[in-house]
């Protein structure tokens, strides 16, 4: 028997590996008799770990918890469509999740936002946070929010517990994050540690495994990592490395990858994917008899070396190509997006007219404008700030301009969208700033997001004067819609 280790998050105590219910979803084989899962979840308890992680979608993953007792701890996301938002939308989750998990408080609910540039999660956030202070919420978390987004959230006063992200010896997105998080007292829960079963002796030495061998989303899902992150050769070298400091320790395969992702700065806890036969609780407490050494973990660098840095920051393999997911798009996460807008928009540029959208700016029919006209293939969007809260307490992103930034920027990405166009479409940018000081973080917000897409010609100037309380930041951009290819010299 091996000590168990715990963590603090806010007023919970957890065990540093959290028993993880994603395969109670459709796509993961047969259909799940709920008392046999709950059975085997008390066995979990029984053997001291007693957190789990559900979701609103993880099939009948919160009912099994509650089937299994008050005398856990459970968390569950809620991931609602990007149109989904809402003091009763929220509430209704809320009320849905507490039932069926039937407890009165949700120990910790995490929310998902699909799109960024749909600003209402924000609105959204702030009905949570208001349940949190009526009791229906101990703690409010994320799940798959990128470095910048979580920066800002927190600068904008949310009492943000959690960041639910994937960390594993492939995906090391999560570093800088990490470090971050640890300073200011946000907890990383990290899932995806053993590549949804790829990280095992049953694929040391195999040879790679085709579509029809990948019979669950789990392994279609991070098969589409490992090809991401340079193939099967480098993985394969990856696990052999693990397999040797494995020997060392005389512990399984798993565990050596589950201790280095328990190393990483910020993590507080790893989901590993609970069994319905709770056949792997023994490798589970092996995690806890070693620590990897400085050998162990230059070992693992070495092999870190020869694979393909995965693209984007965390999260962004549910927003952006390449999207990797089980089915290679969002088809199992989100219904098709309604193309009524993009047809209308479609119908008035071909009879030479003219698009104009609106962010919803209380100042945007007092002074007559618009976020965003278009006439043609041509777009412009009107000097953009952050808002003010939902909450009327200062703004979105608080005192920093980069976090003004990135708020700004969803919402010119937004207007831009609701144009029929995409930010690589954009090519002229201009920043105005209060203040020089800090505009290098600025910048840098401009960069991650138009870098990946295209990067137009940009102006950035400081010392301006905002009208509004607390705003740092303005920004204009525009373009122009092509098809054609393109070359950067």
């Amino acid at each position: 028997m091996h000590a168990m280790e715990t963590t603090a998050i806010g007023t919970l105590t957890i065990p540093r590996i959290v028993n993880g219910l994603w395969q109670l979803a459709d796509g993961h084989g047969s259909e799940v008799d709920t008392a046999v899962a709950a059975s085997a979840a008390r066995r979990y308890v029984e053997a001291g770990f007693t957190a789990f992680d559900c979701a609103d979608h993880y099939g009948p993953a919160e009912e099994v918890v509650g089937a299994a007792g008050p005398d856990l701890v459970a968390f569950t996301k809620w991931c609602p469509e990007p149109s989904v938002s809402g003091a009763a939308a929220c509430a209704e989750a809320v009320e849905r999740a507490c039932a069926r998990m039937r407890t009165e408080a949700i120990d910790l609910l995490q929310y998902h936002v699909w799109r960024y540039d749909e600003v209402k999660y924000i609105d959204n956030l702030h009905h949570l946070a208001l349940l949190q202070e009526a009791g229906k919420i101990k703690h409010l978390g994320l799940t798959n929010v990128d470095f910048r987004h979580l920066r800002m959230l927190h600068s904008s006063g949310f009492r943000i517990a959690t960041n639910q992200v994937s960390v594993s010896v492939l995906d090391t997105r999560a570093r800088r994050m990490g470090e971050w998080a640890e300073a200011n007292g946000i907890a990383l829960l990290a899932y995806g540690s053993l590549l949804g079963g790829f990280v095992s002796d049953k694929w040391l030495g195999k040879e790679e495994p085709q579509e029809a061998e990948l019979s669950n989303w789990s392994l279609r899902k991070y098969k589409r990592f490992i090809d991401a992150a340079g193939g099967w050769k480098p993985f394969q070298a990856l696990i052999e490395s693990l397999a040797k400091i494995a020997a060392k320790h005389t512990v399984p395969l798993s565990a050596v990858a589950t201790r280095y992702v328990l190393q990483q700065p910020g993590v507080a806890a790893v989901i590993v994917g609970s069994r319905l036969d709770a056949s792997n609780i023994e490798a589970n407490r092996a995690v806890f008899s070693f620590t990897l050494d400085a050998t162990d973990l230059a070992a693992i660098a070495a092999a870190q070396d020869e694979l393909t840095a995965l693209p984007g920051d965390c999260g962004d393999e549910y927003r952006y190509p390449p999207f990797l997911t089980a089915s290679g798009d969002l088809s199992h996460h989100l219904s098709e997006d309604d193309d009524v807008h993009r047809k209308e928009v479609e119908r008035v540029i071909a009879a030479d007219g003219r698009v104009e959208v609106s962010s919803g700016s209380p100042y945007e029919p007092i002074a007559g404008y618009c976020r965003g006209v278009r006439t043609g293939n041509t777009f412009v969007i009107a000097g953009t700030t952050t808002r003010a809260m939902p909450s009327g307490k200062g703004v979105v992103g608080g005192a920093r301009a980069a976090d003004q930034s990135t708020h700004a920027l969803d919402i010119i990405g937004g207007a831009v969208r609701s144009l029929g166009a995409s930010l690589a479409d954009v090519t002229r940018t201009r920043v105005l700033l209060s203040s020089v000081e800090g505009w290098e973080d600025v910048v840098r917000v401009h960069g991650a997001v138009f870098g990946p897409h295209a990067r137009p010609v940009n102006t950035t100037v400081g010392g301006i004067t905002f009208i509004g309380a607390g705003i740092l930041v303005e920004i204009e951009a525009e373009g122009v819609i092509t098809s054609g290819p393109r070359v950067r010299f």
